[in-house]
């Protein structure tokens, strides 16, 4: 006997699973122009048990076949699921362990099916618009002429489009590691082309936002050391003057637009948690290609300041003469803490002038800081955030990174996939702006000290509990392989869609209640430990955005 159900994208399914104890699901209701995912899982019990490998292929029928996508669940080690001494109990597990994370496309839509193991087939379906009403996704798993499993998923198409993703959302792009892991040569035909994909799957799943290395960002880099230089602007110096070559700077930014990008992320103009220094910028000069300012270069020197006052009005002139000036965001550094507020702010003075008018953002989790008017357009982390709420911060932003580990959301192997798709909601409710996280395609150790393969090590040597340095894998072939966190993420964000549409047609006050009914105050340290009440609540708001187009 083989146990085989049909489940929530927002079950975890582990080896040692036992199917009994995940709710079966049979309907769903979305709109119409919605990814949508589920799972079939299976498991052999009894004499099956002892089975060595069973191939069950999925077949789809029905008018929304042609919208499916098969993808395996696989298991990715994990040495260091969380902080020994800093989490709480909201995580599945705590040990060492394979943890489901990577979804790997099925070969001819095939799940092996083996003893003594849960396996997991992952189905998408990407809705275009153009189906509307109850529908019937009806599908199979079979071996050979046998068929294991026949079931159907019940699907209600609300009549109704998402509405444009407003949020603005960044997860740090680290292009150098492409470079690393493909032993693809920065600029390289081959490295472009890598590049280029990895970016296809972040707009994919609704990030709009992409870091811009106009010089390497100094970000996760060892004080006196270096990351592979990936320096967008062709720097020339003479001894006196500067001057500005922007080909591979129109290359990236004419790739991420035709991806769909809408907003550019300059790198940081000093370096991270305090503006110590410069970053390392390469130029050409009449001695050679070299380094003229990073780590041994003072933030206050006055020599970078004469740089950055001749770069910046350049930079904005080639921009705004393509277009592209006000999709501009700007970094001063990261994290400034009391000893380090008077550095920053001297460093943020220097050029604060030239970028009148272009928003300068930079994480901050100190109020104190905001009031004192340290940084106009604060990135909070969401455990620090409610003071910032409280203040009725414009343009609110929001990040999470290692650090919230407890009580939060986040995107940790060990945490339930509930944790990771509540944040849609909260989002939505508090009226954030954007969301930050730094790590899309991290696969360094901590400091950029060596290079990490992430199907080995999901915590970069012990950098941080798997699951923050990454959201997707390399492909063999320089694509991008999902992780199933990515994936829940994107859905938040269509949760967070689906509200703005719901608030369109009853206000945004009418849509609080309705969460609130199901999940509890929407503050940022309510997440919810099982499926059920996030479910629930998009069940709700879909129903509500159907009555109330009825209406219309």
């Amino acid at each position: 006997m083989i146990k085989i159900k049909t489940v929530s994208s927002l079950e975890k399914c582990f080896l040692d699973s036992d199917p009994d104890d995940f709710e079966q699901i049979d309907s769903i209701s979305v709109l119409k122009n919605q990814r949508f995912s589920f799972q079939i899982i299976a498991r052999p019990l009894g004499d099956d048990r002892l089975m060595h490998r069973l191939y069950a292929k999925f077949t789809a029928s029905g008018c929304l076949a042609p919208f499916v996508s098969a993808r395996t669940v696989e298991f990715i080690p994990s040495v260091f699921p969380c902080y020994p001494d800093n989490y709480d109990d909201n995580y599945l597990s705590t040990s060492p362990g394979l943890y489901p994370d990577l979804l790997l496309p099925a070969k001819d839509d095939t799940l092996s099916i083996i003893g003594g193991q849960t396996r997991a087939l992952w189905l998408t379906a990407q809705l275009d618009g153009s189906i509307a009403g109850d529908r019937t996704l009806d599908f199979t798993l079979s071996a050979g002429d046998n068929v294991l499993f026949s079931g159907a998923i019940k699907v209600h198409i609300i009549d109704a489009d998402l509405p444009p993703q407003t949020l603005i959302n960044t997860q740090w792009f680290h292009s150098d590691c492409l470079s690393t892991y493909y032993d693809a040569p920065v600029f390289s035909d081959r490295w472009w082309t890598i590049v280029r994909n990895f970016v296809d799957v972040a707009v994919k799943n609704g990030q709009n936002m992409l870091l811009t290395p106009v010089f390497t960002p100094p970000l996760d880099t060892a004080v006196g050391g270096e990351r592979p230089t990936v320096q967008l602007i062709d720097v020339y110096f003479d001894g006196k003057n500067y001057t500005f070559s922007y080909d591979n700077l129109d290359k990236w930014l004419n790739m991420a637009n035709s991806a769909g990008i809408k907003y550019y992320e300059i790198s940081h103009l000093f370096t991270q948690w305090g503006a110590a220094c410069a970053p390392k910028i390469i130029a050409h000069t009449p001695e050679g290609t070299k380094r003229i300012f990073g780590w041994d270069t003072q933030a206050s020197d006055e020599e970078y300041k004469t740089f950055l006052r001749r770069f910046i009005p350049d930079f904005l002139t080639h921009m705004k003469a393509r277009g592209d000036d006000k999709r501009c965001f700007f970094h001063i550094s990261d994290e400034p803490g009391a000893d380090s507020l008077a550095v920053y702010m001297k460093s943020k003075k220097c050029v604060a002038d030239l970028l009148d008018g272009y928003p300068i953002m930079d994480a901050l989790s100190n109020i104190e800081f905001y009031k004192q008017g340290v940084i106009d357009r604060p990135v909070a982390a969401i455990n620090h955030i409610q003071p910032f709420i409280d203040e009725k911060v414009p343009d609110l932003w929001a990040y999470y990174c290692c650090g919230q580990c407890r009580g939060v959301s986040n995107r940790f192997f060990a945490m339930p996939s509930c944790r990771t798709r509540c944040i849609g909601f909260q989002l939505f409710k508090n009226d954030i702006a954007g969301f930050l996280h730094w790590g899309y395609n991290f696969y360094y150790s901590w400091c950029s000290r060596e290079f990490v393969d992430p199907y080995r090590d999901s915590s970069g040597n012990y950098f941080t509990p798997s699951g923050d340095c990454y959201s997707v894998y390399p492909a063999p072939d320089g694509t991008a392989y999902e992780s199933l966190r990515l994936v829940v993420f994107y859905d938040a964000l269509q949760d967070m869609r689906a509200c703005r549409l719901l608030a369109d047609l009853i206000g945004k006050s009418a849509v609080d209640d309705i969460l609130e009914r199901h999940l509890g105050t929407l503050s940022f340290d309510n997440c919810p430990h099982s499926a059920r009440p996030l479910l629930s609540a998009r069940a709700a708001v879909n129903s509500a955005i159907e009555k109330a187009l009825a209406k219309k």
